[in-house]
């Protein structure tokens, strides 16, 4: 019996499909579109934006609604923050042109440039009035996404997408108490940050140092960091960016420039200088 096999038990089973303890591993969508996110090769047919409007319904399909409703619940009984933020319940309602107010400079100023300059929008999918606690989770995730790559020094290219992500999955399991609920609302950071990694691996091996440094400063953020993800931003939108880090209990954040470096995974750009993949100087 060889070393690696040892332990290993076949399962028989009169069913002629694929059968898994795992509801993941059962979804035909899902085997399709993780080894189709995992493998490709960056192209303009398909961009990364796609991917994961892809995914949403996958996952909405996955879910157990009523237990994650039911863990939101009990979890707000010995989790002050968490019940506050959702008696709070608060959605904001701006639009890009409500940021021209702001100076340079500022959480707001430095959001309205990005915005402008590239070709963003804010509202990402249409908006519907939440009804649920999850609803409520995924409409105010959506909204301070943006803010996440600026505050915890993620820029706005693909590189810089593991940023937040990082610090999501780190900061979420900080002050969530059940693991369950906290891997619940994971699930859409774990499997968007593995395009990135898997993909510049097998693919973009030149920027594997940046990614790496990406994914250390997001958990370095996360794990330092008090709720963001619960904060209201919009009281510190008029403040220079350390100020509102400070502001929110933003900790360990560091700025890196990985434009270059994001352009050259899309295939969009050219190979960036040795310089500026390396750990030291990031």
């Amino acid at each position: 019996m060889p070393y690696l096999a040892r332990g290993w038990v076949p399962v028989e089973t009169p069913s002629s499909v694929l059968v898994s303890s795992s509801k993941y591993l059962n979804n035909p969508a899902l085997r399709e579109w993780l080894a189709m996110i995992l493998l490709r090769r960056n192209g303009t047919d398909m961009p990364p934006p796609a991917e994961m409007y892809a995914f949403l319904p996958i996952l909405d399909a996955l879910r157990d609604h009523d237990a994650i409703e039911a863990m939101f619940t009990e979890e707000r009984r010995t989790n002050p923050a968490l019940d506050a933020w959702f008696e709070a319940r608060f959605i904001s309602t701006y639009k890009i042109e409500d940021f021209a107010q702001y100076a340079p400079g500022t959480l707001g100023g430095i959001f309205y440039a990005q915005m402008t300059g590239g070709n963003y929008e804010i509202q990402i999918v249409p908006f519907s009035e939440p009804k649920t606690q999850l609803q409520f989770f995924n409409v105010r995730s959506g909204q301070t996404h943006d803010f996440e790559h600026i505050l915890t020094g993620g820029g706005f290219n693909y590189m810089g997408e593991l940023v937040p992500y990082w610090y999501r999955l780190t900061n979420v399991f900080k002050y969530i108490r059940n693991p369950e609920l906290a891997a619940e609302l994971s699930i859409l950071s774990i499997f968007g940050s593995l395009r990135y990694t898997v993909r510049t691996l097998l693919h973009y091996p030149q920027v594997w140092p940046t990614c790496v440094d990406a994914i250390q400063r997001g958990m370095r953020v996360g794990q330092d960091s008090d709720a963001l993800f619960m904060a209201k931003l919009e009281d510190v939108f008029h403040l220079p960016l350390e100020e509102a880090r400070a502001a929110l209990g933003v900790r360990g954040a560091v700025d890196v420039d990985t434009d270059a470096a994001g352009a050259f995974w899309a295939e969009q750009g050219p190979l960036p200088a040795p310089a500026a993949l390396s750990l030291e100087t990031a």
